[in-house]
């Protein structure tokens, strides 16, 4: 029995293959679902990898009970450290390539433009997928 019994989940037609990634899309600057007419927006392929990788970056690893411990980010972990904000960048995009390369559908990951704008991080993710090549900024 799923989480959500409306959604199927896909079976891969060879062994080793990858079944088609389906996921809800994003409203990336509002962080939030797409919906359309009650109900949620439905991506497949790179875009649906996108969207899942956007919120594996941005939802904060072991916080939540309804998430496996694979799933999320450790960012927060950064809050409040001593270190120097050389370690700090390195850790930032170390524990974010460490969120999305958990997906067998991620094969690559870089993290480039690392940056403090006082106590807000921002950072240009670029990532590899099965797909194609996408990426996002936070």
């Amino acid at each position: 029995m799923s989480l959500f019994p409306m959604y199927s989940i896909p079976q891969g037609s060879a062994a080793g293959e990858l079944p088609l990634y389906t996921d809800v899309a994003m409203d990336y600057t509002a962080g939030t679902p797409r919906w359309e007419s009650g109900n949620p927006v439905i991506v497949s392929g790179l875009e649906a990898v996108k969207s899942w990788a956007w919120r594996a970056a941005a939802t904060a690893r072991y916080q939540y009970k309804c998430f496996s411990w694979d799933y999320g980010c450790e960012l927060e972990s950064l809050v409040g450290q001593p270190y120097q904000a050389d370690t700090k960048r390195s850790e930032a995009a170390r524990y974010v390539r460490d969120a999305l390369l958990v997906s067998p559908y991620i094969t690559d990951c870089q993290v480039e433009d690392v940056a403090f704008e006082g106590d807000t991080l921002h950072l240009n993710v670029t990532f590899t997928t099965v797909y194609g090549k996408e990426g996002f900024y936070v």
